[in-house]
């Protein structure tokens, strides 16, 4: 910020000297806002007084999504197996079991053909956690008409779910435009059911493209506006003026959970094939290299002698994908792929998600200030549960029960030991201290009124048999559990291992369901 503060200064005193003197320097530039240039970029006479007249013909393929979920709740008894268990829980004593309770979720959609295509965010149709099931979705047209919708497809990646209603009559629908010729400061209609008040339009400008979050994954690649957004409003559509999908709205950033400007909507460049993919049936598969990486802060770019915002940093290499087998090591700087020079508006993700699988590409990396170039023949991008089941931190404080982490287990574990496990991967493992050959699932979470953690059981050990058989996953935890049970054993022998301390072994107690 100096440097460039430096640079202005020098240009304004320029300017001062060729006006004291009378003198114009060659090539001078005319200033941005000058009246010469301004009364051909001005807002004409003719901008829109109103957008009446457009709502009202876009307003009838909008729609309000509603779902029912079913929730799951551990409903644990610090009382368990004492004389006084009886007095809480369920009726017949015991720990109370797990119950359930109903929950709801609003948002909006838009309907993109006559019979009856929805398009909206997967989060709005997706459960709110493991624990929960999708018992209904509805769709509820601006005349209050109800649809039963199925959900045709949905993609976690890119946050796009497409549904599809049946009706006796052609429905009202809108059509996605080119979200590749809309350029900051243009208008923008955004049509919603925030707040659950269904039909709400508001309006602003396009402030930025190609806007980067900082939240990470493949499709961190937003159009920004002032358009007021709200919870409520995700999913719906962000209009151009000519009136033509050009976005999906899908989060705000706001420090009081309110609206402050600062809306994002899924650009339809990035929207159109994955919808058409999923109204096929079809789900998404993208390209993945298999690396972890870092942005090219100022600080590193120095510390390699690179330019800043040019390339990106290699921080890990996974075993056995794209990456290793093209020889890409921890500490390249990655900097173009495919020929595509790799930016903060284009990331490593970005290019290399939205490549076929098997596609063999060329990549340019910095190595030690040599270019190095490499081909890379990409693999399966994992899902977006796995992905997140990939990163686990040992040290971090156990969740509540009932709350379970991504990839924690089933029920049955949860009830029965009041701990949650993760499937054994081998990020997770290098987390952990145990080798990536390694077989077992993580302890997650761990109920601090159990048996277990009596024990000494905690977050981050590892659970490799029960009463001597192997488990490799949750679900063989749960089945070994169930099938204690059912032989109307009250405890189980678990072998648990923590780091690379030798594996030892803990009889834990059932607790009653």
């Amino acid at each position: 910020m100096r440097y460039a503060y430096g640079i202005s200064t020098a240009l304004l005193l320029a300017g001062s000297a060729a006006t004291l003197t009378g003198v114009v320097p060659a090539g001078a530039q005319t200033a941005a806002n000058d009246s010469s240039v301004m009364r051909n970029v001005a807002p004409r006479a003719n901008a829109p007084m109103s957008f009446a007249d457009l709502t009202e013909q876009l307003q009838p393929a909008v729609v309000n999504i509603s779902t029912t979920q079913r929730v799951r709740v551990n409903n644990s008894n610090p009382f368990a197996g004492t004389p006084f268990g009886s007095l809480f829980g369920n009726p017949q004593g015991g720990n109370g079991g797990a119950q359930t309770r109903e929950a709801q979720s609003l948002g909006s959609g838009f309907i993109i053909s006559a019979d009856g295509y929805v398009v909206t965010n997967n989060h709005v149709v997706a459960p709110g956690n493991r624990n929960a099931t999708i018992e209904s979705i509805k769709v509820i047209m601006p005349d209050r008409t109800e649809y039963e919708a199925e959900l045709v497809g949905r993609d976690a990646a890119s946050d796009i779910a497409v549904l599809k209603i049946k009706s006796s009559k052609p429905l009202p629908f809108v059509k996605f435009g080119d979200s590749n010729a809309t350029r900051v400061g243009d208008w923008v209609i955004a049509i919603g059911n925030p707040f659950g008040l269904g039909g709400t339009v508001t309006t602003g400008i396009i402030s930025a493209i190609h806007r980067n979050t900082g939240q990470g994954g493949a499709y961190d690649r937003f159009l920004q506006t002032d358009a007021s957004i709200n919870r409520g409003n995700s999913g719906g559509p962000m209009f151009d003026l000519n009136g033509n999908v050009i976005g999906i709205n899908n989060a705000i950033i706001s420090p009081t959970g309110g609206n402050v400007g600062i809306g994002f909507a899924i650009p339809a460049e990035v929207a159109v094939p994955i919808v058409e993919t999923l109204k096929k049936g079809q789900s998404i598969e993208r390209g993945y290299l298999g690396v972890q990486i870092s942005a090219l802060s100022e600080d590193l770019a120095d510390s390699l002698g690179l330019e800043k915002n040019r390339g990106e940093f290699v921080q890990r290499v996974e075993p056995g994908e794209a990456a290793q087998k093209a020889g890409i090591q921890a500490g390249d700087v990655i900097t173009k792929v495919n020929g595509k020079t790799v930016t903060p508006d284009q990331t490593l993700s970005y290019l290399v998600a939205n490549l076929p699988v098997g596609t063999d590409v060329p990549i340019e990396l910095m190595r030690g200030g040599k270019t190095i170039k490499v081909n890379a023949k990409l693999g399966k991008r994992p899902s977006e549960e796995e992905l997140a089941g990939s990163t686990f931190d040992p040290d971090a404080e156990d969740n509540a029960m009932g709350q379970n982490d991504d990839g924690a287990s089933a029920q049955a574990t949860a009830d029965a030991l009041g701990l949650s496990v993760v499937d054994l991967t081998p990020t997770i493992a290098r987390q952990i201290g145990v080798p990536s050959t390694q077989k077992g699932v993580v302890v997650s979470t761990v109920n601090p009124n159990s048996d277990a953690a009596q024990k000494g059981i905690r977050r981050g050990f590892l659970i490799t048999s029960v009463n001597r058989q192997p488990v490799e996953t949750a679900a063989d935890l749960d089945k070994a559990i169930n099938t204690a049970k059912s032989s109307n054993r009250e405890a189980v022998l678990l072998q648990i291992r923590r780091g690379a301390r030798d594996p030892q072994f803990v009889a834990v107690r059932l607790q009653d369901d």
